[in-house]
């Protein structure tokens, strides 16, 4: 069973409910009962290096059934947003195949060169020197900046590795230029799409993530309960805790069973 009430869950994904390809302990067994409670489940994910159908598949795979559509990550949400603001634009895109996939999936040109009106930033393991000056050019041409997310880091079996905040960072430095839209946690943008997916409206819906900055900053500033799990980044000492005061901290999703 499920000690807390509330009728939609936003689960974060990376240190919340797995670590690299480790599915945490209580992951399924809460997911499952949640659902054979006809509680309302989604999971919301800044990272934008898979699509939503490999999440869904990872998720699967682990121990978690879920479809594409149960997941909203960062890249979906960018793709979306920028479709509003100028649809079909020619983009150049700091991120990895997936990222660039969705990008074209919306209409977009996905360009190799400097000769477009938006550079997309995103989490990208392979950032090099030559991206980072094609997008010093586009910038100088005239190209505004959009990025996915803000995490500095990303949390991974063992460890964390450098995440999307290194590669604004560095384009910002370069450029003199500061990005227009972060669209991923804590922002409202993937908020709204997220609570959409999820029928639920914020009142009555619970965020759960392992990050202060990102999970429950965005849960506080709209209205969602908040949990936040000590199974990722977000050590039990980080001051933050006290400041933000999440409604719930446990150390894993594990104990949000009760017997």
């Amino acid at each position: 069973m499920v000690r807390l009430p509330y009728r939609g869950w936003l689960f974060d994904l990376d240190g919340t409910l797995y670590l690299g390809e480790r599915l945490l302990p209580g992951a399924a067994e809460l997911v499952g009962a949640l659902r054979r409670d006809g509680r309302r489940v989604a999971f919301l994910s800044n990272k934008p290096l898979e699509t939503r159908a490999d999440y869904a598949r990872k998720l699967t795979r682990l121990g978690v059934p879920a479809e594409a559509d149960d997941v909203i990550n960062s890249s979906l949400v960018l793709a979306r947003h920028l479709r509003s603001l100028d649809p079909g634009a020619p983009v150049f895109v700091i991120g990895e195949p997936p990222m660039q996939e969705e990008m074209r999936a919306h209409g977009f040109e996905v360009r190799d060169d400097a000769r477009v009106r938006w550079v997309v930033i995103a989490f990208d393991r392979t950032f090099t020197y030559g991206k980072l000056n094609t997008a010093l050019q586009a910038v100088r041409g005239g190209a505004r900046l959009i990025a996915t997310n803000p995490d500095r880091t990303c949390p991974v079996d063992g460890g964390e590795i450098p995440d999307c905040a290194g590669m604004i960072a560095a384009v910002e430095a370069v450029t003199d230029r500061r990005v227009e839209a972060i669209v991923g946690k804590p922002s409202p943008i993937i908020l709204e799409v997220a609570l959409a997916a999820l029928g639920v409206p914020a009142a009555e819906t619970v965020i759960v993530g392992d990050r202060i900055e990102t999970d429950v900053a965005m849960g506080k500033r709209s209205g969602l309960a908040t949990i936040l799990v000590l199974s990722g980044v977000t050590r039990a000492d980080d001051p933050r805790i006290a400041s933000l005061a999440p409604d719930h901290v446990v150390r894993s999703v594990a104990d949000l069973l009760t017997s």
